[in-house]
């Protein structure tokens, strides 16, 4: 655990809420094959265990992520930098099919690498001076960790080459006009805000919430049929529950519903 907390410090378990923030300051937590690495550890770690409803990621210091660190891309060849974008979209992915909510609570910049790691999240909240960006081609290069695809999902694929062909940085209030972000809010407020929208997240049936996570996943490149099969089969599965009981329950009885995620 101390050879983790090096590089991302765990924060301990609140409310099932699981604290992960990168921790190399002075490189504005650039990420590392081993930062990389260690988080895929603890997504690992995390899916597994029940106590941990979701996942919450910041920054150490004055920035979110600064992007991949440009010491180990400046030693890449054609063959080892193939490797580390895969290692990368391994990783991100594993993020976001973990079958648990998370989040990216941003502040001071998510560049490159960075800004890919929060388009693999749930949601992305941001404080409002916090600048994003995808710069890869002034280092001639492209973005490696999925940001291409994702970036176009997210906001459309004008706008997304836009900002891939150009480097340019656009700001937390653009971010959240294209749909990149959820919402923003005052640096002062972004951890407590962060923790809200997740605790009102995790008070919801984990069977469900999973359910929501891999449909919405796994359809978006399906037909519309075979979509909606999809989502047949995960409702069907959700009345299986003892969560859907209670929930149609305390409904029917005008009182709050308490899950237990079976």
């Amino acid at each position: 655990m101390d050879k983790q907390q090096d590089v991302i410090r765990v924060v301990p378990l609140e409310s099932g809420i699981l604290q992960l923030n990168l921790n190399r300051p002075e490189q504005r937590n650039a990420l590392s094959h081993e930062t990389l690495a260690t988080l895929l550890q603890i997504l690992q770690t995390a899916k597994a265990d029940a106590s941990v409803k979701a996942i919450l990621l910041m920054g150490e210091g004055k920035a979110f992520c600064a992007g991949a660190d440009i010491n180990q891309l400046a030693g890449l060849t054609g063959p080892s930098a193939l490797e580390f974008a895969r290692f990368g979209q391994t990783v991100f992915r594993y993020l976001e099919l973990l079958g648990k909510p998370s989040l990216a609570a941003m502040h001071g910049c998510a560049f490159g690498g960075g800004c890919e790691l929060a388009m693999a999240t749930t949601l992305r909240l941001a404080a409002t001076n916090t600048i994003f960006g995808q710069p890869e081609i002034k280092l001639g290069v492209i973005p490696g960790f999925g940001g291409t695809q994702r970036l176009a999902r997210l906001i459309g694929k004008g706008r997304a080459l836009e900002i891939c062909l150009t480097g340019r940085r656009f700001t937390a209030e653009e971010a959240l006009q294209w749909g990149f972000l959820n919402e923003i809010t005052s640096p002062e407020n972004l951890l407590v805000r962060a923790k809200a929208l997740l605790t009102e997240i995790v008070q919801f049936g984990t069977v469900a919430l999973q359910g929501i996570l891999s449909t919405i996943h796994y359809g978006y490149d399906l037909s519309m049929e075979e979509a909606c099969e999809l989502e047949a089969a995960q409702f069907g599965l959700c009345c299986t529950t003892a969560d859907k009981l209670e929930g149609v329950s305390a409904f029917l009885e005008k009182r709050p519903a308490v899950f237990n995620g079976k």
